[in-house]
């Protein structure tokens, strides 16, 4: 007897075939259906977005780079495409458990766009306005806004430990075989994928990459917990062949003030015991004199306590930088310069000891002498071109992030482990970010984007937290 599953079976009489079964039709639709199922997947977990923003961060400085300067790269591209699917979000209905985290963020909007419109040059200030407004609010808001579970918070962590560990690999290489950037005349000096001219690049990725891996390590009691340890050792190898002093110093105090969140009593014992290692170290030293044979890890090391009395070219240079840039806020004190126009008034500012530039380069390219475009001062070059008023908000906006992240009594929508984790790695990438600033800037590239990106982190913790589905926290 003939069912009705074999009639549905069975093929038309005709033998013609549905229109539904033509394969060039599947085959030319089949690309826009899997555009379809990954729109929606973005839209539904924008953290995926988070993750590929990560990864691109690995990509050579020659692909990354779509403008041929910098000042756009890949990395910009998907912070662009999570800024969009947030807003679509936030239009759909997603809000957040207190609306006053969003006023630090309005206030320092408002600034950079008074220093735009004063500028000498609008459109190039322009430039400016929309890097600021992507660095300090668009894509911190953005990644906040993303992290509503735990997959979410894991799967950006984990996509940080990864890419950490991949360039620090790259560095280390770099290092043992001279292929890195250019230090004392050898190409010794580890930069990962991000070549010579984003020459703290890779440091500043592998103190961020620390701070994450030793906070999920802490707020972990599963097996995985003696993997990540071990990483962050590896990590800790691949700092040291930066030869970033700054990175370092920002870096130690990080992890420290990570373990007292973590351990008080542990944080005390390892502070006391760094500081005996240190006392030794100089006490080493001190009877020995620097001599080209000696290890350029080890000079770099010792040099860090000679900084402000025998500093080198580099230190001289950030001298001279800052008092030009102070020079300007004292002429310019209410309002600054305007976004941008830093370097306009830097050579009427600064001292005959500031040199014509810095020279990077690797051994494909040879050394180069790159300009001095910045004051290597995130705190003074917002001082110069945006004045009493941009540092106020800007000022406002960084104690808001730092107090969300130490702050005790706030809302708690993840998991305990999660939780556990913002905990420990917010205090810490605020304390790195802020001592990273005062010999630094936020320059440009992809490590300029996954610095918004941990700030995200930073600001997910208390400032700015999505509300659950259900509208209640956890």
């Amino acid at each position: 007897m003939t069912t009705l599953d074999d009639l549905l079976a069975a093929p038309p009489r005709s033998g013609k075939r549905p229109r539904g079964d033509n394969p060039l039709a599947q085959l030319a639709l089949s690309p826009l259906a899997v555009l379809f199922a990954a729109a929606t997947a973005v839209r539904n977990r924008p953290s995926i977005l988070i993750v590929a923003g990560i990864v691109v961060v690995c990509l050579p400085a020659n692909i990354s780079n779509l403008t041929g300067d910098g000042r756009i790269t890949v990395a910009d591209l998907v912070a662009g495409l999570l800024v969009a699917v947030l807003t679509i979000r936030l239009i759909g209905g997603d809000r957040t458990i207190s609306r006053r985290g969003w006023l630090p963020f309005a206030a320092a909007l408002s600034s950079f766009a008074l220093a735009t419109v004063i500028a000498s040059d609008v459109l190039v200030s322009a430039v400016g306005f929309i890097r600021y407004a992507e660095i300090f609010v668009l894509v911190p808001v953005a990644v906040a806004m993303s992290l509503r579970d735990r997959l979410d918070v894991l799967l950006v962590a984990g996509a940080i430990i990864a890419v950490t560990v991949f360039e620090g690999a790259f560095g280390v290489y770099q290092y043992l075989t001279g292929t890195g950037a250019s230090y004392g005349g050898d190409f010794v000096r580890a930069v990962g994928t991000f070549g010579a001219e984003q020459i703290m690049a890779l440091a500043a990725l592998l103190g961020y990459g620390l701070v994450i891996t030793l906070a999920l390590a802490l707020a972990t009691h599963s097996r995985p917990r003696a993997g990540l340890f071990a990483v962050s050792g590896f990590l800790v190898l691949a700092l040291g062949f930066t030869l970033s002093r700054g990175a370092w110093i920002a870096t130690v105090v990080a992890v420290l003030v990570l373990l007292f969140v973590a351990h008080w009593r542990l944080a005390a014992f390892l502070c006391a015991m760094a500081a005996l290692g240190v006392a030794i170290l100089l006490w080493s030293a001190g009877g020995t004199s620097a001599d080209p044979s000696s290890g350029r890890l080890d000079q770099r090391l010792l040099s860090i306590t000679s900084v402000s009395s025998s500093p080198d070219q580099s230190v001289r240079d950030r001298y001279a930088l800052w008092a030009a840039a102070r020079g300007i806020w004292a002429d310019h004190p209410v309002v600054g310069v305007g976004m941008k126009d830093f370097v306009a008034y830097r050579d009427s500012y600064s001292s005959v000891e500031l040199s014509a530039g810095s020279d990077v380069g690797d051994p494909t390219s040879g050394v180069t002498r790159q300009a001095l475009m910045s004051p290597h001062n995130q705190y003074l070059m917002v001082l110069s071109e945006q004045g009493a008023v941009g540092i106020l908000a800007f000022g406002g906006l960084l104690v808001t992030m730092a107090a969300g992240a130490v702050r005790r009594t706030r809302p708690r929508t993840l998991p305990a482990t999660e939780e556990r984790f913002l905990d420990l790695a917010a205090p810490a990438l605020m304390v790195w970010t802020l001592i990273d600033w005062m010999y630094g800037d936020i320059g440009a590239g992809p490590s300029t984007v996954l610095m918004a990106t941990l700030l995200g982190i930073v600001v997910r913790r208390g400032v700015i937290v999505p509300r659950p589905p259900d509208g209640e926290t956890a």
